[in-house]
């Protein structure tokens, strides 16, 4: 290589210092930094020994390197620190409430019952939306994206937004006309929208305006590198409120976990970093522009999506199904004994006949034996080598139409087809509520 760029300098001159290294009578090497040119029939050359700046610039890369680690570590702990604090008030509040729960019944005390079943209730729920926080920032959360029209999403909420930041706040909202589709997760975008309106509320003690705007954008390479996004057509939706406004240093982390400037108690610090990380998993981006005294705006930036509106009712309205057919066979398919049993007896329940299986192996066993099956409800983490989409296509391969519902408390996106999923499949997220359960039930076990 070296004879290859000394070579050059007869064609034109190195002007770059190009370095190298000699080997040293003592084993040890020297570095050297050379520039040359050929003229005149001459070949002038010009060499620095730069060992010295050498060693420099790697020990220079290594400190860099250490601060990293430690920036690293400092995060982690950090974020392990806000999971065990959250972790261990829920805990209490679940475990205190079942141990009064069966000292009351021991009593015959039976009419203060509902206060600890409520509480435990309460206490689970929380957890449940703090593990989906932290799925959501680490971009590990299962997503059930849709065609979805943000415009007419913001004003299905704007209500429930003008309830939830107060009178104090004014509220305006500005609808781009023509607004493209975008493919997302509706019930997330909203959960995202919520979060970014209640920072702006907070950030406005005393009162002052929200606007949330959206918009069509193009963004050119030069845009994109600056978005950290590719090139190309995306919807934005932006939350601008008249508030405090944030410091440079408190923008550079506003996204961390358990990052908050709020008194304790008053936010874990876990709704930006999930904001960032549901934006991030979508294919899309946010993005902070704050003064100090003036205000903020937080801008999603999410891809365009070529194509109509799904128009399939959400979790709510399937809650709200009231009965579900009976008499259908279906396969549960879990390693966690406590999860199949409670789908087991929710699907005896509603006069379903179960069939159990404790990993892939036993099954596919049962997809591929002459068992009438109409439904498969199957976890994606499965032992026995198979993952639950694994086990769904092969028997997909020997039943072309059977129904499948896939549960879940942690999935990478690609094991259930990263929201792409086939008709006749669907996605339900640990914990979730017996309603809904039934409900996907009913919805999956319709004639088609």
């Amino acid at each position: 290589m070296t004879f290859a760029v000394f070579r050059g300098i007869f064609e034109a001159p190195l002007v770059n210092p190009y370095q190298f290294r000699l080997r040293h009578k003592d084993g040890t090497y020297r570095w050297f930094a050379w520039t040359g040119a050929f003229e005149d029939g001459r070949v002038y050359a010009n060499g620095r020994h730069v060992t010295a700046e050498h060693e420099q610039a790697e020990a220079l890369a290594r400190a860099e390197e250490q601060l990293r680690h430690s920036q690293k570590m400092e995060a982690v702990g950090q974020l392990t620190g806000g999971i065990a604090h959250d972790f261990n008030n829920l805990l209490a509040g679940i475990s205190g409430s079942l141990e009064l729960l069966q000292t009351r019944m021991c009593q015959g005390r039976l009419t203060e019952l509902d206060r600890y079943i409520n509480a435990a209730q309460g206490a689970a729920k929380r957890a449940a939306a703090l593990t989906h926080r932290l799925l959501a920032f680490s971009r590990r959360q299962t997503l059930d994206p849709k065609a979805t029209n943000v415009n007419r999403l913001v004003g299905g909420m704007e209500e429930l937004i003008r309830r939830t930041v107060g009178p104090a706040v004014e509220i305006e909202v500005t609808a781009a006309a023509g607004l493209w589709m975008t493919l997302i997760d509706p019930g997330q975008l909203e959960n995202a929208l919520l979060n970014l309106c209640i920072n702006g509320r907070d950030a406005m003690p005393d009162g002052g305006r929200l606007t949330i705007e959206t918009a069509n954008l193009w963004l050119d390479d030069h845009a994109a590198r600056d978005h950290e996004l590719p090139p190309g057509q995306y919807v934005s939706l932006c939350v601008t409120d008249t508030g405090t406004g944030m410091a440079p240093d408190v923008i550079k982390r506003a996204f961390d976990p358990f990052f908050t400037t709020k008194p304790i108690g008053m936010g874990t610090g876990l709704g930006l970093s999930m904001v960032y990380g549901f934006a991030r998993q979508s294919g899309g981006q946010i993005r902070i522009w704050s003064d100090v005294g003036h205000g903020t705006k937080m801008c999603l930036y999410l891809p365009r999506h070529q194509g109509d509106e799904d128009s399939t009712e959400g979790a709510a309205g399937l809650a709200r199904t009231a009965q579900v057919e009976q008499g259908k066979t279906v396969l549960v398919v879990d390693d966690e004994p406590a999860v199949r049993m409670l789908v087991t007896e929710v699907l005896e329940d509603l006069g379903h006949t179960v069939i159990e299986a404790a990993d892939s192996v036993a099954g596919l066993r049962v997809l591929r034996s002459d068992v009438h099956i109409d439904l498969l409800i199957t976890d994606v983490g499965l032992p026995g080598g198979m993952n639950g989409r694994q086990v769904a296509d092969a028997g997909r391969e020997v039943r072309p139409r059977l129904k499948v519902l896939f549960i879940t408390g942690y999935a990478e996106n690609a094991a259930v087809g990263n929201g792409n999923l086939v008709p006749g499949m669907q996605v339900l997220t640990k914990p979730f509520e017996i309603q809904t359960l039934a409900s996907r039930i009913h919805e999956l076990t319709q004639p088609a």
